[in-house]
């Protein structure tokens, strides 16, 4: 018998016999850095065993535009803020959740999604369309007769009902999309609050503000940190921060409603009401803005103060771990979308920064072995990191020099704000001695620009108002019981079966 013919018997494959078998230590390569450092990651993930138990917890982050590139930009960042080199620098999620698949994000309707429905998919488990929150895909856009029959029920009216005890952080509106699918039903994502409704849903489609406080699942939210105090306030009541504004509702001071259904519980509004909350509080409503909490970077510039998303996440644990049952928090990154929006990514990265940072404190405050612990986008954005730069380069900084003659920089857009624009019937004309053969552009020569100052717009293509989502997939980083069910390419809504999964909530009784 032949040497192939005893292989094909033994099932052998023959590329395996007749490649060169060295030994690791034989090759040229063995000693490289580079080398030993695979090796090292290599036998990290070999020891990692699939944790298949109950969740008692789970805490979900949801990064609001938390891109691929925008997880790169932000890794370089941070670590080229600590001095150490940015391209190999870790953020604490990547090191801590093992577990990770891509996320595709489209919806029902469209092939960009926005916010509502995704977060929807993530809370409730399916697809649906965009502008809506907590309805599924017979929900008409703004059509209020459609709304009664196509409501879902989310992971946290399921937590509830089950006993467990829930949660809900953003630094953005707590009425915004993402917050909102947690606990409303609504085909207008923009009807947070009842002046905002429609003629026609006036008295039939509740506005989001009052379905927060008109929850009615188990004992309701034990934890509220957010934005958007207009929305439960009247439109003749001033806003405790800054006199000269006031609340958007027509009817119903909601905030005096939570304080009547929660009659132990607290309601707060600055970094000092904060404070001294205790793990105690059995049921708190923190609202720190009149609209959107701050960017991370402008924090301090706050008249009331704002706390941190860390600090928020810290203090939610504590209240949340005294049920013994366990419980359901949402933690949403909200400000990163918006400063994508704005086109400017040096506050894009400093919140995704705060978010990493607020993993960590959650990982260190928690049994990791029986908590569900993930991290994902709703969606990404049209942001890029391009060009050549060298290594080590400032990731908000020059990567070089375009055709034009001209400086830009590492991180653009596709489109938004920081695009130039010009009247086509008057052209701009060549510079004086510029080569007549060179493409002609109008943006900016950015050589002498400090493209790190955080308010630096970078430059975009397609000149828009406000930047744009992308529909390429996002993340999703998991550690916990379950977490080895996230890997390959994956649904959106599937998120949500996991984590019911780890949960037990759909389980059989």
């Amino acid at each position: 018998m032949t040497s192939l013919a005893r292989a094909l018997v033994a099932g052998v494959s023959v590329i395996a016999l007749t490649a060169p078998a060295f030994a690791q230590s034989t090759l040229p390569q063995a000693n490289d850095s580079y080398f030993l450092a695979a090796q090292e990651a290599l036998a990290a993930k070999e020891a990692i065993q699939p944790n298949t138990g109950k969740a008692k917890n789970v805490i979900m982050f949801i990064v609001d535009g938390f891109s691929i590139p925008t997880i790169t930009a932000a890794r370089i960042h941070e670590g080229q803020l600590a001095g150490v080199d940015g391209e190999s620098h870790s953020l604490a999620f990547e090191k801590l959740l093992p577990h990770t698949a891509l996320v595709k994000t489209y919806t029902h309707d469209s092939q960009v999604a926005d916010s509502a429905p995704t977060a929807t998919a993530i809370t409730s488990g399916v697809k649906s369309l965009n502008g809506t929150i907590g309805v599924d895909q017979t929900a008409v856009l703004e059509d209020c007769s459609t709304q009664a029959g196509a409501t879902t029920m989310s992971i946290f009216e399921q937590a509830e009902e089950a006993g467990l005890a829930t949660g809900i952080i953003s630094t953005a509106r707590i009425t915004h999309a993402t917050p909102a699918a947690a606990y409303a039903h609504t085909v207008g994502r923009d009807w947070e609050n009842d002046a905002a409704l429609p003629e026609d849903a006036v008295g039939t489609c509740p506005d989001i503000a009052s379905q927060l406080v008109d929850w009615s699942f188990g004992d309701g939210f034990e934890v509220v940190f957010g934005g958007g105090r207009s929305n439960f306030m009247l439109d003749s009541q001033k806003d405790p921060e800054d006199e000269t504004k006031s609340g958007a509702r027509k009817t119903r001071d909601l905030i005096a409603d939570w304080q009547a259904k929660y009659n132990d519980g607290e309601y707060v509004w600055n970094q000092e009401g904060f404070d001294a909350l205790t793990a105690d509080t059995s049921h708190v409503l923190g609202l720190f803005n009149g609209s959107h909490m701050q960017y991370e970077a402008d924090r301090a510039k706050d008249a009331g103060g704002e706390p941190s998303i860390t600090d928020m996440t810290t203090k939610a644990i504590e209240i949340l771990e005294k049920n013994e049952t366990g419980y359901m928090l949402m933690v949403e990154g909200g400000r990163v979308d918006h400063a994508h929006h704005a086109g400017n990514a040096a506050r894009a990265l400093t919140d995704a920064i705060a978010v990493s940072e607020a993993v960590q404190a959650a990982y260190d405050a928690v049994n990791p072995e029986e908590t569900l612990i993930l991290i994902t986008a709703d969606h990404s954005h049209v942001f890029s990191i391009a060009g050549y730069p060298t290594r080590n380069n400032p990731i908000l900084g020059i990567a070089g020099v375009a055709d034009d003659g001209k400086a830009y920089t590492t991180l653009g857009y596709m489109n938004g704000p920081g695009a130039a624009s010009f009247d086509p019937a008057n052209p701009p004309t060549l510079p004086e001695g510029a080569d007549a053969d060179a493409p002609l552009t109008i943006r900016a020569d950015l050589k002498d620009v400090d493209t790190t100052d955080i308010d630096f717009l970078q430059q975009a293509l397609i000149p828009m108002g406000s930047e744009s989502h992308a529909g390429d997939d996002v993340a999703v980083f998991a550690q916990g019981p379950q977490a080895y069910l996230f890997d390959g390419v994956v649904e959106q809504n599937y998120l949500y079966h996991v984590m019911a999964k780890a949960l037990e909530l759909n389980a059989a009784k």
